[in-house]
């Protein structure tokens, strides 16, 4: 009779996976610099794919009250527990607006030349556009100005966390495991292998593109053409 393995707790810690990429390199991890600058490149991968799009596993609903005359929240206000925690945030993918009847209202996304253009952005009313300004310290507009106090609720794309101790595990879903082990063999070919530089390349498009199709919604998407009937 075969025996099967009765859990599926596979994982890898920094240094592990430091180790499987330099192996893919022709190399092995000989000093504490091997490690220190496989973390290095680690960190910037993974900044790399905040630049890629949308990472499920990021995004965090976090919630906020706003009174009246609020036109604008940043630091604090905005997000986290430290004025330096909004920093954290790459965009905001969707908000909405909640009254005192817990009755939620969404709002649509605006460019900043659109709300650059409202001529009086203190008019009073329950907001129903918004802006997020993406600076170092984001700042998110909303307009029009809240007439009274509300919840305001929005999902937020969140940077990912840095690698870290060398013993930790990666902060990511396990389907992302083979695209960040073939991603950092490509960034440490750059620097110690330059020979096998297409070839780690090529395999690291190939699992970050196979990972990145499934880390999405599968809802239905229903398409209906507007009809334009010209008047006579």
């Amino acid at each position: 009779m075969p025996t099967y393995a009765s859990t599926a707790s596979f994982d890898l810690s920094i240094d592990e996976i430091a180790e499987e990429a330099y192996e893919r390199c022709g190399l092995q991890v000989r000093s504490g610099y091997d490690l220190q600058t496989a973390r290095r490149s680690l960190n910037l991968m993974l900044a790399e794919w905040a630049n890629r799009g949308l990472n499920l596993w990021t995004i965090q609903l976090q919630e906020k009250t706003i009174t009246a005359g609020t036109t604008n929240l940043t630091g604090l206000d905005l997000f986290g527990s430290g004025q330096e925690a909004g920093q954290q945030i790459i965009d905001i993918t969707d908000l909405a607006i909640s009254d005192a009847n817990n009755n939620d209202f969404s709002a649509v996304s605006i460019s900043r030349s659109t709300y650059l253009n409202i001529a009086v952005k203190t008019t009073s009313g329950r907001p129903s556009q918004y802006y997020f300004e993406r600076t170092i310290n984001p700042r998110l507009y909303l307009y029009p100005a809240a007439d009274t106090t509300y919840t305001l609720k929005y999902y937020a794309l969140l940077r990912m966390k840095d690698a870290g101790d060398y013993t930790n595990n990666a902060e990511i879903p396990f389907r992302f495991l083979p695209c960040m082990t073939a991603g950092l063999a490509y960034y440490i070919a750059m620097k110690k292998a330059p020979d096998r530089i297409q070839i780690l390349k090529q395999v690291y498009e190939d699992e970050f593109q196979r990972a990145a199709n499934t880390d999405g919604e599968r809802t239905s998407v229903f398409l209906t053409p507007k009809a334009y009937l010209p008047s006579v």
